[in-house]
């Protein structure tokens, strides 16, 4: 069976219900898309926890950076991911081993491998859908203003 993204409604739930997110291979750098993505949502009132092994233990949009998901020492909602597809099979193990309730691919990225480890692993699972997007499309706002 082909895979089928949650439909907006279903999206609308997992984002209210959302509180932090991982962003696994979200950059230092301001121009940079995911540390754009992630600053957006972090200014629309999500938590965001940076995770590049890369940038470990500095600080990306005022918050600790971890090497790994299993370096976060508290739970994750989301785990969106801006790597290429070839990464997100690990990624999603890691994801299933802290019990992170979504495995969000960004837009562009797909991974038939992932979407199964995630999903036998009782994750939702959101591939090729820019968390952004779908955040301005879904939700009110936030962050108490406009």
């Amino acid at each position: 069976m082909a895979f089928e993204n949650p439909t907006r409604d279903e999206i609308r739930e997992i984002l209210q219900q959302a509180g932090n997110i991982a962003v696994v291979g979200l950059s230092d750098k301001p121009d940079r898309t995911s540390y754009m993505i992630a600053e957006a949502m972090q200014n629309r009132g999500y938590r965001i926890i940076p995770v590049n092994p890369n940038a470990a233990g500095r600080q990306i949009l005022g918050e600790t950076c971890y090497a790994s998901l299993k370096d976060i020492p508290e739970p994750v909602d989301i785990v969106n991911v801006f790597r290429r597809s070839e990464y997100c099979a690990d990624v999603a193990r890691e994801a299933a081993e802290i019990h992170a309730n979504v495995l969000w691919l960004q837009l562009g990225i797909v991974s038939d491998e992932a979407a199964a480890i995630a999903d036998r692993s009782g994750m939702k699972v959101i591939m090729d859908r820019c968390i952004k997007v779908e955040e301005a499309i879904t939700q009110p706002d936030r962050s108490g203003h406009r």
